[in-house]
């Protein structure tokens, strides 16, 4: 036990004694989990709006007012049996009439124009829904056949397919120069760690020899840059979670309005905030501990 606390002191008076490469490795290591943070911004913010997307997405097929009661039921029937279709919901004329009094409501020109009329104008719709956006055009062939032109009146297809692959497009992009950014602040982290420590290990050799002299084993030696190699984790840990948990509350202020969740990222960052704490810091520790190590070889082998 007596030993482990003057590791602790050991470790803490090097981090002191080179209060400025310590200052200069926790700001690296924080630039680096900011990185990463980003990343999974990126990722959830994309996926979200993606769903969201897809989600508007539908065709509808308008069916003329002459067909019988029979066409329909077949035309429909044969919708909802396409392996495409997750979801085939039938509106009468009477609902599709009242749909589009309410779509036009402050126009008054078509609304005096219905009122004018006898019969109501508008046919049945089928509104489909697929598993993927790439079988609507599927499903629209299937319904380009000679027996349902009679009954089939139209079909209307808003095609987001292209909004989406620009989103894919522009978040793969963010996230590889993201990815990069995080790659290159692993890389001055660890060189900035491990010249730290050679720096210390060379300014303090006297003082190591000594302790190796009066029988202290190299993980004693060892012992204050491992304990180092912590202090910096959990540092860089807790600034970087603070500064990405801040972030959230005002990216949500925007993302709010797009993604429908006013607190999408601040909801989802405190519910895996254990987990997320856990990952980075297990990052951190072992890219400290890898660079304190090697830069200790060279001066503890036995």
């Amino acid at each position: 036990m007596y030993s482990f606390l003057r590791i602790i002191r050991f470790a803490l008076q090097d981090i002191v004694r080179n209060i400025g490469l310590s200052f200069m490795t926790i700001f690296v290591l924080v630039l680096m989990l900011l990185s990463i943070n980003t990343l999974l911004f990126l990722r959830l913010v994309t996926n979200e709006a993606t769903t969201s997307i897809r989600d508007q997405i539908d065709v509808s097929f308008y069916l003329s007012p002459e067909a019988t009661a029979s066409e329909i039921d077949e035309v429909y029937t044969y919708i909802a049996s396409l392996p495409e279709v997750t979801q085939a919901t039938f509106l009468s004329q009477e609902e599709v009439l009242a749909n589009f009094r309410i779509l036009y409501h402050d126009n008054e020109n078509i609304l005096a124009s219905l009122e004018e009329l006898t019969e109501n104008p508008l046919g049945a719709t089928i509104v489909v829904k697929t598993k993927d956006p790439a079988d609507y055009v599927t499903v629209i062939n299937d319904l380009n056949v000679p027996e349902y032109e009679t009954i089939v009146e139209s079909k209307t297809f808003t095609d987001t397919q292209g909004a989406i692959q620009k989103i894919d497009i522009i978040t793969t992009n963010v996230e590889h120069f993201s990815f990069a950014l995080t790659v290159f602040f692993a890389i001055i982290s660890f060189l900035i760690i491990f010249n730290t420590i050679r720096v210390a290990i060379y300014t303090q050799r006297i003082e190591i020899s000594i302790k190796k002299l009066v029988g202290a084993t190299n993980w004693f030696v060892r012992g204050p840059y491992v304990v180092e190699s912590v202090v910096f984790s959990v540092i860089s840990v807790g600034i970087a979670m603070s500064l990405a948990y801040t972030s959230t509350g005002f990216l949500d202020q925007y993302l709010g309005v797009v993604l429908g969740d006013p607190q999408f990222l601040t909801n989802y960052y405190v519910s895996h905030i254990l987990s997320l704490a856990g990952i980075q810091f297990g990052i951190v520790f072992f890219l400290t501990l890898i660079s304190s190590m090697l830069a200790m070889r060279r001066y503890l082998r036995t």
